[in-house]
This record gives structure tokens, C-alpha cells and sequence, in this order.
């Protein structure tokens, strides 16, 4: 074996019923230097590719928002020879499977192909990412596509309600503004702006890789220097961390609706933090383990003020939140609100029961291994622990972190973490006895 190819294995159990009984992931580093993990699955002869760029659509240029994202959305229109239609038939005659999609913090590609055909997948993949042709046909029915969808966000509740809740927190950050773009900027993209946001994302120094299935580590290394070699090293760089704004006020968007939607939430708690176990069993007893919340319990189950409310952790790359959403008819969204408030001061205060811990750790450690269930999420899973800068045996802990937890821990926590005073709410709606702050 080349000095410049190794491979370091992990034998991760999973001891739950139903769970495999182990994964084993390798990190491997190509002769070119890329590095991915791997998990060799034979019995099948299937492969599942897992690309993971960083930075995502916060590396917009000024005044260029939706460029990234409008991009992604060209990538596969043709590449290399090929136009759009030629690109899709060589994916079908292949039965390969390529998937493009950003996000805030990153932007992902996910292939699934049959090891007959692993090299003239891979390659037309190469072509993707190497070399989209951005026809310009093709800019103008993918631009359209993103024009109507901004358009339907603009009439939808949830969205305002998202929109309006993140230009509150974020100020000026790109995380303030939806990564589809506005109505104008994405009107005044250019062939050349897609090309500088290609040049932008789509580098090594972002460059994260999940692989699981029918390749060997060996295999794999030519693979990624074939697939990714050629990319540039470096991109745009990484937005600073956001600077986030809670008040504890309440703002009021109106929008003519039956019922209103509000977002709601505050600062939060970052994923490398001690903490963060005893503050993610915290969160799944608080609004994130279903019927067993107590905010399903206090908002639905004995008032019937809504048909769902929850919280849950936002630990992004760039700023950490609690945040939770219900919605309500307009004339009993206030009371929902009052309960929510009231909820997030009594276990800020009290904490939780001995009962309530045991039930949030048998769901957590109970669902953890129904996400292994098959070569693309555990794909997935590999580049996400990766991207979050988890150890290697990260699978095999982390049940035992949850169990782990007690109970003075989450009481600690929740008066730490928990800010009945910083609880802020967006509302879009028209809601009755509701008193704004905006």
C-alpha cells in the first residue's frame, strides 16, 4: 500500500434491538490527500456518495443572494457535451442518482450507482461538478423555477413567519435573508455570477465525503482524486459568526389567515459545548420528544390550543438558538403564547422530573438506530459527523452520553440555557388580545 494512501478503522456496535450489529468506518486519504469516510458494505453491488461544501449559500457575494442557490439548481443542466436532456438520459441509462441541494451552512451531493457501472457514473458526476455548461436556456427555466417559488413563499405563513423571525435575529448576517434570493436579486443574476458562485463553493478546503457500500478503501482513494481532485483548492471564505438579537418582545406580522403561525426562541447552545447532551435531553423533554413534551402536553393536550407546537436545538455552523413554532386560530393564539412563556419559566425554575428524564432517554437511545437504515443515510450520517467535528467513534458513544445525563444536569442546564426573559416571539397572522412590541 502507497505511503500516501492509509486508512484508520473504528468498529462502531450498535447495541439497540434492530440496530446492526456494528458499523465499521474507515478514514480514508486519497494519494491526492482527500479525506472520507468509509463504511464497506458487500452484499450488495450498490455504492452511496455523500459530497458535503461547507459554507453553502452564506457565501453569496453582496448583493448576489440566491446565486448559490440558483446555481445548485443548474448543475446537473447539462455538463461537459451534454445539455440538460442529454445529462438526464446518460443518468438513466446508468441508473444512477444525483442529487443537488444547498442550504445555509452547506451545500451537498449525493449519488447513488451500481458498481457495474461505478466508473461511467463517476465520471459523468466529474462532468457536474467539473464542468456545467450553465446554458443559458437553462439559467432562464431554472431562474423562473426559483421566481415562483419565492413568489409562493410570499403567501405562505410559515414562510413569512421563518423570514420575518430571522431578519429580527440575524441583522445583517446572510442567515437574515431566505438563501433563495429576493425577486430582484435573483432577477439580476448574470451567466457570470453563477460562474463566480461555482468558483466560490465548490472547493476542497470545504470538501467533506461520506462513502458507504460495494469499494474497498483502495478503490475509494483513486475514486476521490478521479471525482474531486481537480476541484480548485480554495473558495470564498466563511462568514463570521452571526451576531444574534433576542429582546424577549413580540412582533406582529399581519396576514389575512384563519389561524396565526409564531416562531419563537432565543440564544442556544453550540454543538462542542459540555452541556449540550444535558441541554439536548433538556430540549426533547421541553418541546422535541412528541406527545411526551411538555409543551405538546400544556398547549395541545389540555387546552387544545393547537394540533402541534415544539422546540428543538439550532446549532448551526454560524450561530446556535433554541427555537420552537405552533400555530393557533387567531383567537386563542395568545393564550398559546401565555402557556409557551409560561412553560419555558416553570422548567427554567424547577427543572425536570426523575420520570420525564428516563422517558426522554429511552427515546432517544430507542430512535438512534432506526436512522442506519440503509447506504445513502448512513452516508449522510458520516458527512454530518464529519461537518460537526465528531470523533470517528461518535456512533458508539453516543447512546451513552444520553444515558449519562442526570438529573441535576438537566436542572442546571435549563436554568443556564432556559431565558423566559429573552423568549421571543414573530407572529404572522391576525391575531385577537395579542400585545405586540413592534
Amino acid at each position: 500500500m502507497s505511503r500516501l494512501f492509509f486508512v484508520v478503522l473504528a468498529a462502531l456496535s450498535l447495541t439497540a434491538p434492530g440496530a446492526r450489529a456494528a458499523v465499521d468506518i474507515q478514514e480514508v486519504i486519497s494519494p491526492g490527500g482527500i479525506t472520507a469516510w468509509l463504511v464497506e458494505e458487500h452484499q450488495i453491488p450498490f455504492v452511496a456518495l455523500e459530497i458535503r461544501f461547507k459554507g453553502g449559500a452564506s457565501l453569496d457575494a453582496p448583493g448576489k443572494r440566491g446565486a448559490i442557490n440558483l446555481m445548485t439548481g443548474l448543475i446537473e443542466e447539462g455538463a461537459g457535451d451534454l445539455d440538460a436532456r442529454g445529462f438526464a438520459q446518460a443518468q438513466e441509462s446508468l441508473a444512477a442518482r444525483f442529487e443537488f441541494d444547498v442550504y445555509d451552512d452547506a451545500l451537498s451531493v449525493s449519488a447513488r450507482f451500481l458498481t457495474e457501472n461505478r466508473d461511467a457514473s463517476v465520471a459523468l458526476l466529474k462532468s457536474a461538478l467539473n464542468a456545467p455548461r450553465f446554458d443559458q436556456d437553462a439559467v432562464d427555466r431554472v431562474r423562473g423555477q426559483v421566481l415562483s417559488i419565492i413568489r409562493s413563499d410570499e403567501k405562505d405563513p410559515n414562510e413569512i413567519a421563518r423570514r420575518a423571525f430571522n431578519a429580527r435575529t440575524y441583522g445583517d448576517h446572510p442567515y437574515a435573508s431566505s438563501s433563495n434570493g429576493t425577486l430582484e436579486s435573483v432577477g439580476g443574476l448574470t451567466r457570470d455570477d453563477i460562474l463566480a458562485a461555482h468558483q466560490a463553493v465548490l472547493t476542497k478546503d470545504k470538501l467533506f465525503v461520506g462513502v458507504v457500500g460495494d469499494i474497498t478503501a483502495e478503490e475509494l482513494g483513486a475514486l476521490l482524486d478521479d471525482l474531486l481532485g481537480g476541484l480548485p483548492e480554495t473558495g470564498a471564505a466563511i462568514p463570521d459568526r452571526a451576531e444574534i438579537s433576542f429582546d424577549g418582545g413580540v412582533e406582529v406580522v399581519p396576514f389575512q389567515t384563519p389561524q396565526s403561525v409564531a416562531i419563537f426562541g432565543h440564544a442556544g447552545i453550540s454543538r462542542d459545548d459540555p452541556d449540550f447532551f444535558p441541554a439536548f435531553v433538556l430540549n426533547t423533554i421541553l418541546g422535541a420528544g412528541g406527545f411526551d413534551s411538555r409543551l405538546m402536553t400544556e398547549v395541545r393536550e389540555k387546552r387544545g390550543l393547537t394540533y402541534g407546537v415544539n422546540s428543538y436545538l439550532a446549532s448551526r455552523d454560524l450561530a446556535d438558538l433554541v427555537v420552537g413554532q405552533v400555530a393557533s386560530a387567531n383567537d386563542r393564539i395568545a393564550e398559546a403564547i401565555d402557556v409557551i412563556k409560561a412553560e419555558w419559566a416553570r422548567i427554567a425554575a424547577e427543572g425536570v422530573t426523575q420520570d420525564e428524564l428516563e422517558v426522554a432517554q429511552t427515546f432517544l437511545t430507542g430512535q438512534y438506530p432506526l436512522r442506519f437504515d440503509g447506504n445513502a443515510r448512513i452516508a449522510g450520517i458520516l458527512v454530518g459527523m464529519q461537518t460537526g467535528d465528531l470523533p470517528i467513534d461518535y456512533i458508539a458513544t453516543r447512546n451513552d452520553k444520553v444515558w449519562a445525563v442526570t438529573l441535576e444536569d438537566v436542572r442546571r442546564v435549563a436554568a443556564r440555557l432556559l431565558d423566559p426573559e429573552m423568549l421571543t416571539f414573530v407572529v404572522v397572522g391576525a391575531p385577537e388580545g395579542l400585545e405586540a412590541t413592534n
